[in-house]
């Protein structure tokens, strides 16, 4: 099985790795993010479809498992798994019967839009025999149909063959993109209404996703949770605040927050923690994972006025944040990331831990980063933590060194990303 020329999604080898080792392969991802095209891409011709929107498919699915599971042999790809968790056990017992000499390796790949009730069902009934792989939206690299230049870390020599694989990027040319978003629908066709794509994304959300999976019943409370959400992107979690600004119980606040969790919407980065220092602050801080759909629940109306607006720095860091994860992701990794803040307000945007190491990564808007952008960077290694290099991601025209911290810190420009 090769990969097409064309394909621009950098997680295509990870899902071909991994359907040679695992019988069962499973892409999650928020709805519209490219799961089922780019699985469809990377297919071997003989693999069969079938997709569980298909009412008579469906029907089939949950009233008669056994029977599905006989008429679609492998290698089959599974569609929307999740609106039939009954099949689970079927497919468990037929890889079992085939076993690894019966050819069972590769035997079913399945999608879900990051599911609610799903995962529970995938770590009881296929623990082992399941590889499961999240897919995001299009990275900048992937959308501008650039080299892959692998997990970030901001190393010298990584640093430098990011720059001189990227494509140069202004302020506006950025914010551009950062207000357009990363759903695949949008970048492949310009000329697409792009408040018409969030609205009627917005709308098969709250439908099929949050009303038929997530039993969500109020879904002009759970849109305004949704904009609360949004308008804290890159801000610490206040659930409190959440939930008053939603009218809704602190209890709901909690449970709506994890259907956003879990149908990929909004992420956690967590604080990073040492045994070496109890000042340090234990809230999470939230984020949006398009910051297309973050600017229109908003209600950012171009992309001049986003840059210029009292969310511009957070969606910049949302923006920035966003394309590191999706570089690990879509490499196949599960890295290590936190944030550092403690309880004197000193603190750095992004951890990443690789090699026993922690990367410090800070978010500027500007072009010529001070000595304040280092400043968490000389706090953190007073705690005596193992560092690596770090960079300040920001609007330089060029990647630079920087002086006066304690570790080597790069000056990136964020469209080298």
């Amino acid at each position: 099985m090769t990969l097409p020329s064309d394909l621009r999604r950098f997680l295509g080898p990870s899902i071909l790795a991994a359907s040679a080792t695992f019988p069962v392969l499973l892409v999650t991802g928020a709805r519209q993010v490219g799961k089922t095209t780019l699985l469809r891409a990377v297919a071997e011709p003989e693999r069969r479809y079938v997709t569980l929107d298909d009412p008579l498919q469906l029907r089939l699915a949950r009233e008669d498992p056994a029977l599905f599971i006989q008429t679609w042999t492998p290698p089959v790809l599974i569609d929307e798994i999740q609106y039939a968790p009954e099949l689970l056990p079927h497919i468990k017992m037929a890889v079992d019967q085939r076993g690894p000499r019966g050819g069972s390796r590769g035997s079913y790949w399945l999608t879900g839009s990051q599911p609610f009730h799903l995962m529970q069902g995938v770590s009881e009934s296929l623990a082992g025999r399941v590889a499961v792989l999240p897919l995001l939206g299009l990275s900048s690299r992937e959308a501008q149909a650039l080299p892959d230049a692998g997990p970030f870390l901001p190393l010298r020599d990584a640093v430098r063959a990011r720059q001189a694989s990227a494509r140069r990027c202004d302020l506006v040319g950025l914010y551009a993109q950062i207000w357009r978003g990363s759903y695949p629908a949008l970048v492949a066709n310009p000329a697409m209404d792009r408040d018409l794509f969030y609205a009627s994304y917005l709308q098969t959300y709250l439908q099929r996703d949050v009303r038929d999976l997530a039993r969500v019943g109020d879904q002009t409370a759970f849109l305004r949770f949704l904009r609360a959400a949004a308008a804290r992107t890159a801000q610490l979690l206040n659930m409190a605040e959440l939930a008053r600004d939603a009218d809704v119980a602190p209890n709901t606040a909690k449970h709506w927050l994890s259907v956003l969790e879990a149908s990929g919407i909004a992420w956690l980065l967590p604080p990073w923690s040492s045994n070496l220092t109890k000042r340090l602050t234990k809230t999470p801080k939230l984020y949006l994972l398009d910051t297309g759909l973050a600017a229109w629940l908003t209600q950012w109306t171009s992309p001049q006025t986003l840059e210029a607006g009292a969310m511009s720095g957070a969606i910049f860091e949302t923006w920035v944040l966003t394309q590191i994860l999706k570089s690990h992701q879509h490499a196949g990794r599960q890295t290590s990331l936190y944030y550092y803040r403690d309880k004197d307000q000193r603190e750095i945007d992004l951890l990443i831990e690789a090699d026993g190491r922690l990367h410090p990564v800070e978010c500027k808007k500007s072009a010529s980063p001070g000595a304040s952008a280092l400043a968490g960077m000389r706090t953190l290694a007073g705690t005596g933590a193992p560092l690596g290099d770090g960079a300040v991601v920001c609007m330089v025209p060029d990647a630079l060194p920087l002086t006066g911290a304690a570790i080597p810190v790069w000056a990136l420009p964020a469209w080298a990303l």
